[in-house]
C-alpha cells in the first residue's frame, strides 16, 4: 500500500500537490484572485507542504524498507525451516524404511522360532498346550491331542471345561467310582488355583499321566501332561521290593533272636559245666583242659555278641535307655573284668578321673560299659608291657546341668601304622600284619563303639604313634545327677606329706598328682628299701602291695620295727583282697583301680583311727531264720537244669524246678517260693506269661522274678520286663550273676544261704 502511495505522487504538479497538501492539511481555499494571500505566502505555503510530503515520502520508505528487510529475513528463515524440515522428514522416511526393514526381520525370526519352537514342541513325547486367560485352548502338540484321537472338537479354542465333559463321556480316563460332575468340579477348582497342584490320572490303556499347569502373569496357563507310567511301574516294582526286603528283615530279625536264644541255650551248658569242673579236683592238665574250653566258650559268646550288635545298628533299631549311674564305678567294673587278662601280662591298670569331676551321670550304663569294655580290652590285648590308662577330664556346665565329658584311653602297646589310622573304625577291619596276626575277633568292636557314641551325640577319634602306644578318646556330653555345690572330697588336715612307693612310674604320677590336688606334697619313691630310709618325713605312705625284692606286707613290718606308726595304704591288684586284711589297724589293704572318694575315705578312717572296714561286700547281711530260702527255677532245657542244679548245690537253700510256665503257676501257689528265676521260652506256657499269672496270685507280697533267657536282641529286655519280671540275666548263666541274685533277694527270716566258702565277694 505504501507503494501505491508513492507512485502516485509525481503525477501531480506543484499546484495541484499544493492544494492537495492545504486540502488535506484543512487550510482555507480561496481564490486566486481574491483572497489577501500573496504569491509569496502561498510559495511559502507550498514550499513547507513540499517538505513535509517529502518528509513523509522518506519516513514511508524507511517503514517500507524496514518492513521489506523484515520479510526478507523471515523468507529466509522460512526458507531454511522448509530444508531443515525437508531433511528430517527424508532422514526420518530413511529411518521408517529401515525400521520396516528391521521388523520385516524380525517377524522373520520370530516366525522361523515360533517354527522351532513347535517343532520342538512336537518332539516332545509328553504333551504340550496353552491356554489362554479366558481357559480356552491356543494350540497343543501332537502328544496332548492324541489323548483325544478321532474327536474332532478337541482342538484350537476349545474351553478347559469341555475338554473335562469330553473326558468324562469318552471315558479317556479313570474316575474310579467318583461321579463325573464332582470329578470335573474337582479339576476345575484345581485348575482355577493360582498355582495348580500337579495330580496323576490313569487313563483307558492303564498308562499313568501327572498332569503339571502352570499359571502366568496374565492368567494364560502352559499345560503339561507327563507319562509316568514307566516311573509308576518302577514305584511300584520298587515297593514290591520294599516289602520283601522289609519281610527279609524281619526274617533276619527273627533269625537271629532265634539264632541267640539258639547258641546261647547250648552255651549255657558248656560255660556252666567248665564253671562247675573248675570248682572239682582236677589234674594241672584236666585244669587247662577245661580253661581252655571255657575261654573258647567266652570267645564265641564275644564274636555273637558283636554280630547281633551290629545287626541291631544297620537296622537302626539299637536305642539308648539313659538312667542314672556312677560313671566312675562304671570304669572300674570294666578294669575289674580286665584284671585276670593284664596281670597274666604284667600290666598295670590306671584310673585317673579328674577330682573335680561329677560322677553320677545319666546315660546308658549298658552302653558305656561296652564302649569301655571294647577299647579298654582292645588296649589290654594289643599291649605287651607297660600300662593301660584311662583318663577322664572334663567340664562342668551348672546352668545346664551337664558335664561335657572327655575319655581317653591310653596304651603302651604295638600302635597303629599311619596307613591304617583312617581304616581303623571300619567294619570287620584290623590292623593286620605280620606282628599281630596272634590277634582274634571279628573286627567289628571299634566300629560299634563309634556307633554307639555316635548314638550318644559323641564323637571317637585315634591318636597313636607305631611301636609307642596308642590312644582313643572320645567326647560326650550327658546331665548330672548330683549336686553340683559339693565340694570334692579332702584329706585329713594332719595329712601333709605323702610317701608313695611304687616301681610302676605311671602309678607314681597318678597318686602324685591326686595328692597334691588335696593340697598334700609327695614324696615319690620306686624302691622299697628307699622308702623305709624315707618314711620318717611322711605323715601317710601309700604303697603297691607287691613291689620287686618285697612284698607290701613285709615292708610295712620293716616301717614298724623302724618306729614310724603312721596310716599305710598298701594297693593291690589281686582281686582276692579285702579291705580289712591286716592285723595293723593303722594298715589297709585294697584292691587297684579304686574309686578315689573310697582311697580318701579310707584314708580318713586311718588317721581317725576307725578300724577299717571291708569295701567287697556289697551284699546285706541277712537274718539266720528256721527255714531255708525256697528258689523256683522254671526251665524246660534239660543240660540247663542240670547246670544250674550243679551251680546252686553249694548253697543251703531249697531248690525247685518246674519244666514249663504251667508248672511254674502252680509250684508257686503251692510252695510260694523266695524267689523265681524264670525262663522265657518254654513249652505250654511261656515265661511272660507264667509271670503275668503268678502276679495276678501273689497279693501283697510281690515275689521276685528274674529271667534267665537265651533272648538277647534288642527288645526282648524291654518285652520282658514290661511282662512284670523284676530282672533279666542272659545266658550262659555266671555262677557270680547267680550267687549276687540270690544275695539281693534273700529275705529276712531265713537261713543264710551262703557258707563262708562260697560267700560272694563282688
Amino acid at each position: 500500500m505504501a507503494r501505491a502511495a508513492v507512485a502516485t505522487i509525481p503525477a501531480l504538479s506543484g499546484l495541484s500537490l499544493y492544494l492537495h497538501v492545504m486540502a488535506n492539511h484543512g487550510a482555507p481555499t480561496r481564490g486566486i484572485c481574491g483572497g489577501a494571500m500573496t504569491l509569496t505566502y502561498k510559495l511559502a505555503e507550498e514550499r513547507r507542504a513540499r517538505l513535509a510530503a517529502e518528509r513523509l515520502l522518506e519516513l514511508k520508505q524507511a517503514e517500507l524498507f524496514a518492513a521489506n528487510r523484515k520479510l526478507g529475513l523471515h523468507a529466509e528463515a522460512l526458507s531454511n525451516e522448509i530444508v531443515e524440515t525437508r531433511a528430517e522428514v527424508e532422514n526420518v522416511r530413511g529411518e521408517n524404511q529401515r525400521f520396516k526393514s528391521d521388523l520385516m526381520e524380525a517377524h522373520e525370526k520370530v516366525e522361523i522360532a515360533e517354527r522351532r519352537l513347535w517343532h520342538s514342541i512336537e518332539t516332545i513325547q509328553d504333551g504340550f498346550a496353552f491356554f489362554d486367560a479366558r481357559d480356552r485352548m491356543i494350540g497343543a502338540n501332537n502328544a496332548y491331542l492324541a489323548v483325544f484321537e478321532g474327536i474332532e472338537e478337541v482342538q484350537p479354542g476349545i474351553p478347559y471345561a469341555r475338554i473335562l465333559e469330553i473326558i468324562t463321556e469318552e471315558g479317556i480316563f479313570h474316575i474310579d467310582d467318583e461321579r463325573p460332575e464332582e470329578w470335573r468340579q474337582k479339576m476345575i477348582e484345581r485348575w482355577h488355583k493360582p498355582t495348580p497342584p500337579p495330580t496323576t490320572l490313569r487313563l483307558w490303556n492303564g498308562e499313568y499321566i501327572k498332569l503339571i499347569d502352570q499359571r502366568g502373569h496374565g492368567g494364560d496357563i502352559v499345560s503339561l501332561a507327563l507319562n509316568i507310567t514307566e516311573t509308576v511301574r518302577y514305584e511300584a516294582k520298587l515297593k514290591a521290593e520294599q516289602a520283601r526286603a522289609e519281610a527279609a528283615s524281619r526274617a533276619k530279625s527273627a533269625f537271629l533272636a532265634n539264632m541267640s536264644h539258639e547258641i546261647r541255650t547250648p552255651m549255657n551248658g558248656i560255660v556252666g559245666m567248665a564253671d562247675l569242673l573248675k570248682d572239682s579236683d582236677l589234674s594241672e592238665e584236666q585244669d587247662l583242659f577245661v580253661q581252655t574250653i571255657k575261654n573258647s566258650a567266652e570267645a564265641l559268646l564275644v564274636i555273637i555278641n558283636d554280630v547281633l550288635d551290629y545287626s541291631k545298628i544297620e537296622a537302626e533299631k539299637l536305642v539308648l535307655h539313659p538312667v542314672s549311674f556312677d560313671l566312675e564305678r562304671c570304669i572300674h567294673e570294666v578294669m575289674t573284668l580286665l584284671l585276670p587278662t593284664a596281670r597274666e601280662k604284667g600290666l598295670s591298670l590306671v584310673v585317673d578321673y579328674d577330682l573335680f569331676l561329677p560322677t553320677m551321670l545319666v546315660g546308658d550304663p549298658g552302653r558305656m560299659r561296652q564302649v569301655l569294655t571294647n577299647l579298654l580290652g582292645n588296649a589290654v590285648k594289643f599291649t605287651a608291657s607297660g600300662h593301660v590308662l584311662v583318663r577322664v577330664v572334663g567340664t562342668t556346665d551348672t546352668t545346664t546341668g551337664t558335664c561335657g565329658l572327655h575319655i581317653a584311653v591310653e596304651d603302651t602297646g604295638i600302635g597303629i601304622p599311619a596307613d591304617k589310622v583312617d581304616h581303623i573304625f571300619g567294619e570287620f577291619n584290623q590292623v593286620e600284619d605280620d606282628r599281630n596276626r596272634q590277634f582274634e575277633g571279628t573286627g567289628l568292636g571299634l566300629s560299634i563303639t563309634k556307633r554307639l557314641i555316635a548314638l550318644m551325640g559323641g564323637e571317637i577319634w585315634v591318636d597313636s604313634i607305631e611301636g609307642e602306644g596308642t590312644s582313643f578318646g572320645f567326647r560326650v556330653t550327658l546331665p548330672v545327677d548330683e549336686d553340683l555345690s559339693l565340694e570334692p572330697p579332702v584329706l585329713p588336715q594332719d595329712v601333709r606329706r605323702v610317701l608313695i612307693v611304687d616301681d610302676k612310674a605311671i602309678s607314681r604320677s597318678l597318686l602324685q598328682k591326686q595328692m597334691e590336688q588335696m593340697g598334700a606334697r609327695a614324696i615319690l619313691c620306686s624302691d622299697a628299701q628307699e622308702a623305709l630310709k624315707r618314711a620318717d618325713v611322711a605323715d601317710l605312705v601309700l604303697a603297691e602291695d607287691v613291689m620287686p625284692g618285697m612284698e607290701g606286707r613285709v615292708f610295712v613290718a620293716g616301717l614298724r620295727e623302724r618306729g614310724w606308726d603312721g596310716p599305710v595304704v598298701l594297693l593291690s591288684g589281686d582281686p582276692a583282697v579285702i579291705g580289712s586284711g591286716s592285723d595293723d589297724l593303722q594298715t589297709v589293704l585294697l584292691k587297684t583301680p579304686i574309686v578315689r572318694r573310697e582311697l580318701f575315705q579310707k584314708i580318713g578312717d586311718l588317721v581317725a583311727g576307725t578300724p577299717p572296714t571291708s569295701t567287697n561286700a556289697p551284699f546285706p547281711d541277712v537274718a539266720h531264720g528256721p527255714r531255708l530260702m525256697r528258689v523256683l527255677a522254671a526251665e524246660d532245657n534239660k543240660t540247663n537244669r542240670l547246670v544250674l542244679s550243679k551251680l546252686l548245690k553249694p548253697l543251703d537253700i531249697d531248690l525247685s524246678f518246674a519244666e514249663n510256665g504251667v508248672e511254674a503257676v502252680e509250684a508257686f501257689e503251692t510252695s510260694r517260693p523266695d524267689l523265681i528265676f524264670m525262663d522265657i521260652s518254654m513249652p505250654k506256657m511261656d515265661g511272660k506269661e507264667a509271670t503275668q499269672h503268678i502276679r495276678a496270685l501273689q497279693g501283697e507280697k510281690r515275689v521276685p522274678i528274674i529271667a534267665l533267657t537265651a533272648h538277647a536282641v534288642e527288645g526282648d529286655e524291654e518285652g520282658i520286663l514290661a511282662a512284670g519280671l523284676d530282672h533279666y540275666l542272659t545266658k550262659p548263666l555266671r555262677k557270680e550273676a547267680i550267687f549276687n541274685a540270690i544275695a539281693l533277694n534273700c529275705p529276712p527270716g531265713v537261713l543264710d544261704p551262703f557258707p563262708e566258702a562260697v560267700r560272694p565277694t563282688g
